[in-house]
């Protein structure tokens, strides 16, 4: 794991930290844990282009539809008529 060390803080802000850990049950070094990892969490648009890139991988390793070959809609509609 990873270590960062963040200087120059106001004492206001330690204490509020300080007393928000407190409230939470947990120490200063778990509060600030927290409050970095929700920080970093991916934007809505990140995780959106993640997904599209993800996508991306999966149609570049498929092999492409060739003509004569059933459709997914041929394949759900004969699963159906199976029934």
């Amino acid at each position: 794991m990873a270590q960062a060390l963040v200087r120059d803080l106001p004492e206001e802000t330690v204490a509020r930290l300080k007393s928000n850990a407190a409230e939470a049950g947990r120490s200063l070094e778990a509060e600030l844990r927290d409050i970095l990892n929700r920080a970093a969490q991916p934007t809505k648009a990140q995780e959106e282009q993640e997904a599209l890139q993800a996508l991306r991988d999966i149609r570049a390793r498929s092999r492409p539809w060739q003509p004569g070959e059933p459709t997914a809609a041929d394949m759900i509609r004969e699963d159906r008529d199976s029934r």
